[in-house]
């Protein structure tokens, strides 16, 4: 069997290595990685709201005015990708539990990417007036 330079470059890469994974290792990964911050997400999330709640109404008036600065917008449409990604990827992963699509999860992994992407960008676009205030 003859190999080409790349291949042979690319055998000698760990097997683990990012520049040799395919679309499902990529679909692994990322699953995986949006789910850590969701759940990073919800620690930190539960841990504000409580000590908030701890200050009374005008410790989380004062906690709502900050988290609703540019920044923390931004931080949300973040949140917003994270979870558009790890809820559509399920949802692809389900199906393919069930037997739907199996032969075609390449395509189905880029769809998933495609509707996540579009609904970060309608997301931004809502968005824009309370960033740019």
């Amino acid at each position: 069997m003859i190999q080409t330079e790349r291949v042979k470059a690319r055998n000698l890469n760990l097997p683990y290595w990012p520049t040799n994974y395919r679309t499902g290792m990529w679909a692994y990964a990322l699953h995986r990685i949006t789910g850590l911050v969701l759940v990073f997400y919800l620690l930190m999330h539960i841990m504000v709201i409580s000590s908030a709640m701890v200050g009374g109404k005008s410790a989380f008036d004062a906690l709502l005015g900050i988290l609703q600065t540019p920044f923390w917008v931004v931080m949300d449409l973040g949140l917003v990708a994270v979870v558009l990604f790890h809820a559509l990827n399920g949802i692809r992963l389900i199906l393919f539990d069930l037997g739907v699509g199996v032969r075609s999860q390449k395509l189905l992994f880029w769809v998933v990417f495609l509707a996540s992407f579009l609904g970060f960008i309608l997301s931004v676009v809502v968005s824009l007036p309370l960033i740019f205030v």
